[in-house]
């Protein structure tokens, strides 16, 4: 190739990376390192409970096989905090965002709203007495509404906080697949209060940023189809102990991969994309 050659080639590089980070509506925090500075905030899903050890806090049970740690093995994105809590509502995560810095946090990933609900209750309600089932989900149900309005407010505090991030907001997988040996109506009630949630956590999102280029809504319903208590592929969920109704190890890999897909691929180890 020729200098000209070489030179053009080099600039197209440049200009394609320059172009990813600004569709995503964030900047690396160092220019010369091209460093992206992570913010991990949230429940148990995002602190990694269901894939021990709990060998980055015991008592808030965050894995280093949950997708926060998952995400910062990319080339170019740092974990700086993980601030994430099993347990944790979103009243819980408002107290979380002191982890963020204004001028330095270039990403947020965010999953909470399931404990507002005490969904995990709700499923061992139904899953060890159904007759009780639908009584319970209605009445989770009934903070759905509330829900919304604090995490719109929530999204807001956050986008706030670190003006320079892309935040990325998580939904919550089937914890049922339909050939799970229960019945189909109580499998069905489940998982449609899920999607219930998710659409909640969707709306809230749009609600604090209807242009979409700040916060953006990641759902990972598809990810885990097929991987459900009682599907017939891995099994991506806990199905008993202590952990029942997390994701394992390969449901953290799941979300990590679809966050990953909505990063501008500058951040991304390309290399270990193509292994």
């Amino acid at each position: 190739m020729s200098a000209r050659g070489r030179f053009l080639s080099a600039l197209v590089t440049v200009v394609t990376a320059i172009s990813a980070f600004t569709v995503a509506g964030a900047l690396p925090a160092t220019a010369n390192s091209g460093t992206v500075r992570y913010v991990a905030l949230g429940d148990s899903y995002a602190a990694g409970q269901g894939a021990p050890p709990y060998d980055l806090d015991k008592a808030c049970k965050r894995s280093s096989k949950g997708y926060p740690a998952l995400l910062a093995a990319e080339k170019h994105i740092r974990l700086e905090a993980n601030e994430a809590c099993s347990g944790a509502k979103t009243a819980d995560v408002a107290k979380q965002l002191s982890a963020l810095n204004a001028a330095q946090t270039r990403l947020v990933t965010l999953t909470v709203g399931a404990n507002d609900l005490n969904v995990s209750a709700v499923a061992n309600t139904c899953l060890r007495t159904p007759a009780d089932c639908e009584k319970a989900i209605q009445m989770a149900l009934r903070g759905l509404s509330m829900l919304g309005s604090d995490l719109t407010h929530l999204y807001a505090e956050v986008a706030e906080a670190a003006p320079k991030a892309l935040i990325v907001v998580t939904g919550y997988p089937h914890l049922l697949e339909s050939t799970a040996p229960f019945d189909p109506r109580l499998i069905a009630a489940l998982n449609t209060a899920t999607d219930e949630l998710n659409d909640t956590i969707q709306k809230a999102v749009h609600a604090a940023d209807p242009t979409g280029t700040k916060i953006i809504y990641v759902d990972v319903v598809d990810a885990f189809a097929g991987h459900g208590i009682g599907g017939t592929e891995e099994l991506f969920i806990n199905d008993s102990g202590v952990d029942a109704f997390h994701p394992n190890a390969a449901g953290y890999v799941a979300y990590a991969d679809a966050i990953s897909a909505q990063l501008p691929d500058a951040w991304l180890d390309k290399q270990k994309q193509l292994a």
